[in-house]
């Protein structure tokens, strides 16, 4: 595997928001918090906030672009932030917190700049792209407290995304756009009927309950990839079970009252499509199985995935 790592550098407003979307994308080595942008050397936390050294919250994440992009990473970025808001994101205003990309070379900065123009002609916002693309400026890695918030603060940090307006932001400009008719052309019975009526198909009669090749599993409304056949196992029930997703980002559970049962259903994150449910019986670490309907899923051989636009994903196949 390449070890040619190479950093970026992603203002994105408040930088407990920013380390999630990345942290499970395959590699990924490190996500730091800190500030740049300002002439101060190691502001404190106290000093950015008080907008009086130039800096601004941020991310730098150290990855490897022979499995990770940076067009991917950028992706992801936009997908995070409002980029018309000059003055500030959300709930937090002012220029600490101002969404700006930091390129470290000049590959970067062009892959920077043409994002910005394709998200400014997909027409996706009204209202002008703000965003600066702005070369890299000394790092300085914000205090321990700050580091991986949202998993030391799970609660105040839900609560927080949520409050402050980010997450229903995201939800309101990137949820994947159904049509209804595409979908029945596209899907067939079954798989309309799982994926958009919460159906559930037959055990043991289902495309993939014993699939032993290697790949992932990808929605099959969206194209999103949920599960991998690394964590795949019989667990005797008739369906795929799983002990993980591919990445927790890209699945939402929910409490399933129907049938006269309390069970916790699993959709995918993007397109809303009903996967499966998720039980307290499995034998990974996490305790956890996730049982999920063949049809809610596209399977993609692992010698197809970069083919299929994959290709970050042959990480998990290699020995």
């Amino acid at each position: 595997m390449s070890t040619n790592y190479e950093l970026a550098t992603f203002a994105g407003g408040c930088f407990w928001c920013m380390v999630e979307p990345f942290e499970e994308m395959p590699g990924i080595q490190s996500i730091v918090s800190g500030y740049t942008g300002g002439e101060k050397p190691y502001p404190t936390y106290e000093e950015v906030i008080s907008k009086t050294t130039g800096h601004v919250e941020a991310v730098q994440i150290t990855f490897d672009p022979d499995v990770f992009p940076y067009s991917k990473l950028l992706d992801l970025f936009w997908r995070q932030i409002d980029p018309t808001d000059d003055g500030g994101q959300f709930f937090d205003r002012g220029s600490t917190y101002m969404t700006a990309i930091y390129y470290h070379n000049e590959e970067q900065q062009k892959l920077a700049e043409q994002s910005r123009k394709d998200l400014e002609a997909s027409g996706r916002f009204s209202k002008p792209i703000v965003t600066k693309i702005l070369p890299a400026k000394p790092f300085y890695p914000a205090e321990d407290y700050h580091q991986d918030y949202h998993k030391k603060n799970p609660a105040h940090y839900n609560r927080y995304k949520k409050g402050s307006g980010r997450a229903d932001f995201i939800e309101k400009n990137w949820a994947y756009e159904k049509n209804d008719d595409e979908l029945r052309s596209r899907l067939t019975d079954i798989q309309y009927e799982v994926t958009q009526k919460n159906g559930t198909e037959r055990p043991f009669q289902n495309e993939y309950y014993d699939n032993a090749k290697p790949g992932i599993y990808v929605d099959i409304v969206s194209g999103e990839p949920l599960f991998s056949s690394t964590d795949q196992y019989d667990a005797g029930c008739g369906w795929p079970s799983f002990t993980q997703p591919i990445n927790n980002h890209f699945v939402k559970e929910k409490k399933d009252f129907s049938h006269f049962m309390i069970r916790t259903e699993v959709r995918s994150k993007e397109a809303d499509s009903h996967l499966g449910h998720v039980f307290n019986d499995g034998p990974g670490e996490n305790g956890l199985r996730y049982c999920i309907n063949s049809a809610a899923m596209k399977f993609v051989p692992k010698e197809s995935l970069e083919e299929e636009g994959y290709g970050e994903y042959r990480v998990l196949f290699e020995e």
